[in-house]
């Protein structure tokens, strides 16, 4: 509807124009929870740059509708008086604690809010808000500007607060949730979350909103339309994993029957001289599956063949796989492995042909690997909520098993394959391409020179993300150009129990708005008999895992 103009008192008698802005220009404000008990009415700002939304939100009765926005600049009546320019129109706009991108907290609450105002809270120093938005979103949460002006950071813009969170480790932050990026840790507001696997889906089941200026036609934030994506590590199901799930009866779905745990001690040695943890689980059995089947989209690396004739090895590095375990995989809610790595053809070209049989006969998408060069080649296709995704696999590690023109194998990690697999990818109509390499050196935390060149050149050739495997170590992590790039995940499901590395790993929770990676979340975990993954705390015992990510990351990660 075009903008609305003001009647001139020049031409109306004034009891007229009191009619009109009662029943055409003006609404009252609407109602509904602000919080826990915020208040419907903010108070005054006393910022100098809150004038514009004083207006709207300090104390009027009646303000615009979204859909009769006034125009933005004064107009003039027939007699040549300027008119005041009119009030911006006033939404309730979903709005998200904040805090810096390696915060161990998952979570906040008003108790904590109000420890931050006093300054006795122990884990932030300040509250941080948008300049413009501070009395709103205060008034929402029912606080009011601290005592102490040092315990209220304001910020320019949502960019602004975004670049002092990544500076200023102990802030916490408010936002709206449009303006949310990967660059912040979003946190639950009590216990609901916008984002990730257990988010809320209706925008009417989020607590936390703050009555702002709308901002154009921009349709408000809906949890609705958003997805989420599960990436894990390397899965073997032979070996000490196939001892403990069927010589010793575990079964195939005890890996991911997992909940948390914790480290509570170390003890020296194991066979290879390694000094290994000692561990107890502490509850929530389960939270690894509900992460898994609460994902839109979950995927990992498949470190195996499953071919219809195999063989359990007790040691040793030639792996094949009991297909009845992939079962294990499927109920957990996996809906995709990539097949190209240094051991998808250990039980030969038939035995491959029969893993990639055997995982779709269990409803499970695999890329990386094929009859062929051009089967493996070809990415794997999801429809997720509206966006398309593709995956494609690569190995670099096991030359003698690439694929080849009318031979099966694996796929060959080269720029120029990725090239031609993003553009065919594209093609197609993917919305976000997903490159998911098997690269690298085992046993380490950083990047080769060559790799991480590499793994730049594939996000120049047009990939969203890098999902990288086979250090069997939880690797560094790097943005480059805005897009991520896990160099390796780690162990998810393996029997490497002589190290502790090797026994830990991280998971990806990751939240898109469509193509647009909204939100990063890397769960640590600790693998226990053999085969079974496990949260740790990560302001905990998941400090030993992401520890070492971040000291690799060096250089590498912005915030």
């Amino acid at each position: 509807m075009p903008a609305m103009r003001r009647p001139s008192l020049n031409r109306f008698p004034m009891l007229v124009v009191a009619s009109l802005l009662v029943l055409g220009v003006a609404v009252p404000m609407s109602g509904g929870e602000l919080g826990f008990g915020g208040s419907a009415s903010p108070a005054p700002s006393t910022s100098p740059g809150a004038s514009g939304l004083l207006g709207a939100v300090g104390s009027p009765t009646f303000v615009p509708t979204a859909t009769e926005q006034p125009t933005a600049q004064p107009t003039e009546s027939p007699a040549g008086t300027p008119t005041p320019a009119p009030t911006p129109a006033v939404v309730a706009t979903a709005v998200v604690p904040v805090t810096h991108f390696r915060s161990p907290a998952t979570t906040t609450n008003r108790g904590e809010l109000a420890k931050v105002l006093d300054g006795t809270s122990s884990r932030y120093e300040a509250l941080t808000l948008v300049d413009d938005e501070a009395d709103a979103i205060l008034a929402a949460i029912g606080a009011t500007r601290p005592a102490d002006p040092s315990r209220l950071v304001l910020a320019k813009d949502a960019a602004a607060l975004t670049r002092s969170l990544a500076k200023q480790r102990k802030r916490l932050g408010f936002m709206r949730a449009d303006d949310v990026t990967p660059a912040v840790r979003a946190l639950a507001w009590g216990d609901r979350s916008l984002f990730g696997v257990d988010r809320v889906k209706k925008l009417g089941d989020w607590r936390l909103n703050a009555q702002l200026p709308a901002r154009g036609d921009t349709k408000a934030f809906d949890p609705g339309a958003t997805w989420t994506l599960f990436a894990g590590g390397d899965i073997l199901l032979d070996r000490g994993v196939y001892e403990t799930l069927r010589v010793k009866g575990r079964g195939e779905d005890f890996p991911f029957a997992g909940g948390t745990a914790a480290i509570t001690g170390r003890t020296c040695c194991s066979s290879f001289g390694w000094e290994i943890p000692r561990t107890q689980r502490t509850g929530d059995a389960g939270a690894v599956r509900d992460v898994i089947k609460g994902a839109d989209l979950a995927m990992a690396n498949f470190e195996n063949p499953a071919p219809n004739r195999f063989r359990w090895h007790t040691s040793k590095t030639v792996f094949t796989a009991d297909p009845t375990l992939i079962d294990g995989l499927a109920d957990a809610g996996i809906d995709y492995v990539g097949l190209a790595n240094n051991h998808i053809g250990d039980a030969g070209d038939s035995g491959l042909l029969q893993t990639i049989a055997n995982l779709k006969k269990r409803g499970l998408k695999s890329s990386g690997a094929g009859k062929d060069l051009a089967a493996a080649r070809k990415p794997a296709i999801f429809d997720v909520n509206g966006t398309r995704v593709a995956i494609l696999a690569y190995d670099a590690i096991a030359p003698g098993y690439h694929a080849a023109k009318g031979e099966p194998g694996s796929s060959k990690l080269t720029i120029k394959s990725v090239e031609a697999g993003v553009k065919a990818a594209r093609k197609s109509g993917a919305d976000v391409v997903i490159v998911f390499p098997h690269w690298g050196v085992e046993y380490r935390y950083s990047p080769f020179q060559n790799q991480q060149r590499l793994a730049r050149q594939i996000i120049d050739a047009g990939a969203d993300m890098i999902i990288g495997n086979h250090a069997h170590y939880a690797a560094a992590v790097e943005i480059y150009k805005g897009k991520p790039i896990w160099y390796a995940l780690g162990n998810f499901v393996f029997d490497q129990t002589w190290s502790e590395p090797t026994m830990e790993g991280i998971s990806l929770e990751l939240t898109f708005q469509g193509a647009a990676l909204r939100q990063i979340r890397m769960r640590p975990h600790i693998i226990l008999d053999k085969a079974q993954p496990n949260f740790l705390d990560p302001a905990k015992d998941g400090r030993f895992v992401l520890g070492p990510i971040y000291d690799a990351s060096k250089g590498l990660l912005p915030y």
